[in-house]
């Protein structure tokens, strides 16, 4: 495989791999040596990327298994996922703070799910990958992503709409 034909097969999912990264390792420095790490390696290995169906989905594994890899060397146990991309310019100054304030509670609510939960979130609602991606990455069988997705989704509506109500996570 030639240099060419790597960048632009890897063009189509780093930036995926760096939201992942950052997601479970908190920092951008991290995040860009993860990403940085996992392409270096399918760089080496450029010769037997043509067994894989789905270089993408291997490279997100690869990510994944890296970035918990670190995790257990720091020995942290704060996996921090955070969506903050939201922007709404024709919203007022008020509704901006709501927005905002509800995300960094959905943050919060998502730190507290069982880590398969929040890594099947992660992927689905955030990342866009469709439940048999997601079961070919994790290894796992499509329904108990269904069943995983569908229990996180309840706990974290549940649990906002308890904040929004209460106060209370």
């Amino acid at each position: 495989m030639k240099e060419k034909t790597f960048i632009a097969l890897t063009n189509g999912f780093k930036d995926k791999l760096y939201r992942l990264a950052k997601r479970l390792l908190v920092s951008n420095e991290e995040a860009e040596d993860a990403t940085q790490e996992v392409l270096l390696k399918l760089w080496k290995n450029k010769k037997q990327m043509e067994k894989y169906k789905n270089v993408e989905a291997f490279a997100v594994t690869m990510t994944k298994n890296y970035c918990y890899d670190k995790l257990k060397a720091k020995s942290s146990d704060n996996l921090k996922i955070v969506h903050s991309n939201y922007k709404d310019e024709s919203a007022s100054l008020h509704r901006q703070v709501e927005a905002r304030d509800s995300l960094d509670w959905v943050g919060k609510i998502m730190d507290s799910l069982p880590e398969q939960q929040r890594l099947i979130v992660q992927l689905r609602d955030i990342e866009q990958y469709n439940n048999a991606e997601i079961a070919e990455m994790l290894d796992m069988k499509e329904t108990a992503v269904r069943v995983a997705l569908s229990r996180g989704r309840k706990t974290i509506q549940q649990r906002l709409v308890n904040t929004h109500n209460y106060g209370v996570i």
